[in-house]
């Protein structure tokens, strides 16, 4: 299953070692401009689709096959940078947005897109909910809303005010979970209708980046990781049994500088194993790491890439980690340098990220 069989010679050929330090499969024809967005296909298909959308304006989509080739499929352009995408349930459509105010809908057996969403600002992220009663988008702004639509109509069904710009989110039904500016966290519910849980302020004292939600061992959703801007991730129940259970954790820094201090980097991504509970978060540092939150122990580091990474995926039985190398902007425009190549590498990563067994 994407067996490492061919690891040493694939891709080896035009990027540089340095570039490349894991040595992992590179997908082809990358984006032209930072990457902002990985999603894998759903299980309900059984090929693995990637697609990643970039500030190029544009969406690409590969197939991944089980040697760890990827063999460019399409692409679709938008109106401006695409800041997120998903994935409908049944693997038929994609979704886009962007800094165009619009989400736009990509069916990808007849290569048509519409637009299914529409902010007064741009939309920062978009996802799929699939509910016994109802499917919908959810897409959240810098306008400072929530928006739920059925993509056959021009009018959201809910619209809900956020305290700030939203930041990040996810969904894993029948949990949502959306952090704003401001360092605001609100839990959704989404049975029957989407409605407000809880809302909190960050357990972290930075802007939060990126937030994740994790299963129990019941594979029932129970709580989310958060990553700030600051080397450090929470790891957050909704409803904890004990305090203890919710902990933060530093992540994403140098091993001390000469002078004594220490470089702290963003969490720029967090994903979960969708097979282990496991999770890996990546940085603006350039690396990627494995963690076990429940053993609350680092599984695996990765080496330094050249360039920040910006996202990362796991596929849908766990097999593949995708992540994008791509520069942030994180260090200001003077460390800009368009000789860098945008990258995405993918990884056998199941027995890497199997949990601490206990002694």
């Amino acid at each position: 299953m994407f067996n490492q069989s061919s690891l040493g010679t694939f891709g080896s050929t035009t990027t540089p070692n340095s570039a490349n330090p894991m040595k992992d499969f590179e997908v082809m024809q990358s984006p032209e401009d930072s990457i902002s967005s990985l999603a894998f296909s759903p299980s309900t298909i059984p090929q693995n689709f990637l697609i990643a959308g970039s500030w190029d304006n544009n969406v690409r989509c590969w197939e991944i096959e089980q040697n760890g080739t990827s063999i460019p499929k399409s692409m679709q352009s938008c109106g401006g940078p695409v800041m997120d995408v998903a994935w409908s349930d049944d693997g038929t459509k994609v979704f886009m947005a962007g800094c165009d105010k619009q989400a736009k809908m990509w069916d990808l057996a007849s290569n048509q897109v519409v637009q299914v969403a529409v902010h007064d600002a741009p939309i920062k992220t978009c996802h799929w909910i699939k509910a016994p009663n109802y499917s919908c988008l959810m897409t959240g702004s810098w306008d400072k809303t929530l928006k739920f639509w059925d993509t056959r109509s021009p009018n959201p069904m809910m619209s809900i005010s956020l305290p700030e710009r939203c930041y990040c989110a996810d969904v894993d039904y029948p949990m949502a979970v959306v952090g704003t500016a401001g360092r605001q966290i609100i839990v959704y519910q989404l049975e029957g209708k989407p409605q407000e849980f809880k809302k909190l302020d960050s357990p972290l004292k930075y802007q939060h980046r990126c937030v994740a939600i994790f299963k129990d061992k019941k594979k029932a959703p129970v709580g989310y990781a958060l990553g700030s801007v600051e080397g450090r991730v929470a790891i957050q129940y909704v409803n904890p049994t004990n305090p203890k259970d919710n902990f933060t954790f530093k992540c994403h820094r140098s091993n001390g500088a000469p002078n004594g201090y220490q470089d702290i980097y963003a969490v720029n991504d967090i994903a979960f194993h969708p097979v282990h509970g496991t999770l890996a978060t990546v940085g603006s540092d350039g690396s990627f790491s494995f963690w076990d939150k429940d053993a609350r122990t680092k599984l695996k580091p990765s080496e330094l890439m050249e360039q920040p990474i910006t996202r990362c995926s796991f596929n849908h039985n766990g097999q593949i980690f995708a992540y994008s190398v791509s520069y942030d902007w994180s260090k200001g425009h003077e460390f800009y340098n368009t000789q860098k190549k945008n990258y995405i590498f993918l990884r056998p990563c199941y027995d890497e990220l199997k949990p601490r067994t206990s002694s």
